[in-house]
């Protein structure tokens, strides 16, 4: 190796050592176990006696030039601080703020009446939005004229016989209880479509919430007890219910379930038409055409469902007059939630 070369190195290589980090890569480069210095050392001993002594006076005078070197930019770089990197943007400024989501104001009622059933000891299960023609009609002792089966009353999809998409959440109930033996306490949420046209009470497609309890000695008592707590729990402990006479198929005896008005406390205004009460929901005892359609002994069971429309819960809770509002995504309809 040219020890003059490595001298004239050097010295090119220093000026540009302008940092601690920079100058410890110079000092491995040329006295590290593998640098430089090192390399003509271990030369030495294959040189002659001769040779030895004055390459070896050499090798050592490098190595003193060396340590100079360093020692010299190293009290340099501890006099001058260290170069600080331009900032080119304001870091005082206040930064871009994110927000946050939230839930649907649909789904934030959902999740309230599941949590309110289970807490009761219901089940939440859900089901397919497509759905056969036997577990949405048939299954549920719904007959075959009966109008809802019509084409103008449920979505069937053209190239498969006999699926639609469910027009009630109540077809989770046939595959519940088909699946499982009793007891069973379940709630069933979801989506349902039906061919209505869209004003501001209706939709093609909405939210509803079914639920079912099946047991031995289940009677109406049972079901006026579970409904009320529900009822007390979403619209408060001050309202009144009342059970009016109705008919499903799926149900005997059947009725419609109404509150007390919550904005004029039962004294009648233009929300409950002068009448004091607010319907919420269907519900009944389960038909024991639907027990035996599903392979349960309506002799040793019975059993009491009720579905409700989310949506319907939700506009009377919160005092919106228009189911548009909850689909239409604005941000200031959708923030007050």
């Amino acid at each position: 190796m040219d020890i003059e070369a490595i001298y004239l190195e050097i010295e090119a290589d220093i000026q540009n050592v302008n940092s601690r980090e920079a100058l410890e890569l110079f000092r491995l480069k040329y006295l590290g176990r593998k640098g430089a210095v090192a390399e003509l050392t271990s030369i030495i001993p294959t040189l002659s006696k001769e040779e030895r002594a004055a390459f070896g006076q050499k090798v050592n005078s490098l190595k003193n030039k060396l340590s100079e070197v360093v020692g010299e930019k190293e009290k340099l770089l501890n006099v001058q601080p260290e170069t600080k990197i331009k900032v080119s943007c304001d870091l005082g400024m206040p930064g871009i703020a994110q927000e946050l989501g939230q839930l649907h104001p649909l789904t934030q009622v959902l999740d309230e009446i599941c949590a309110i059933f289970n807490r009761m000891g219901f089940s939440v299960v859900e089901g397919p939005e497509i759905e056969t023609e036997y577990n949405n009609f048939t299954g549920l002792n719904i007959p075959l004229e009966h109008p809802s089966r019509e084409a103008f009353d449920t979505f069937y999809l053209k190239d498969y016989a006999k699926l639609l998409l469910r027009s009630h959440t109540s077809p989770v109930q046939v595959r519940a209880m088909k699946e499982r033996k009793p007891p069973l306490a379940i709630v069933v949420p979801g989506r349902v479509y039906r061919p209505d046209a869209v004003d501001a009470s209706h939709s093609f497609m909405f939210h509803q919430v079914e639920g079912f309890l099946v047991d031995e000695n289940i009677r109406f008592s049972d079901l006026k007890g579970v409904l009320g707590v529900f009822a007390k729990a979403v619209f408060g402990k001050d309202i009144k219910m009342r059970f009016r006479p109705h008919f499903f198929p799926f149900t005997e005896p059947s009725a419609e379930v109404d509150i007390s008005c919550i904005i004029c406390k039962g004294q009648g205004c233009s929300v409950c038409g002068k009448k004091g009460w607010l319907e919420i929901l269907g519900a009944g005892l389960i038909h024991p055409q639907v027990f035996k359609q599903v392979g349960i002994d309506p002799k040793k069971y019975t059993g009491f469902a009720f579905g409700m429309g989310v949506e319907r819960i939700a506009m009377l809770k919160y005092g919106i007059n228009d189911i548009r509002l909850f689909f239409e995504n604005d941000l200031r309809f959708l923030k007050q939630f």
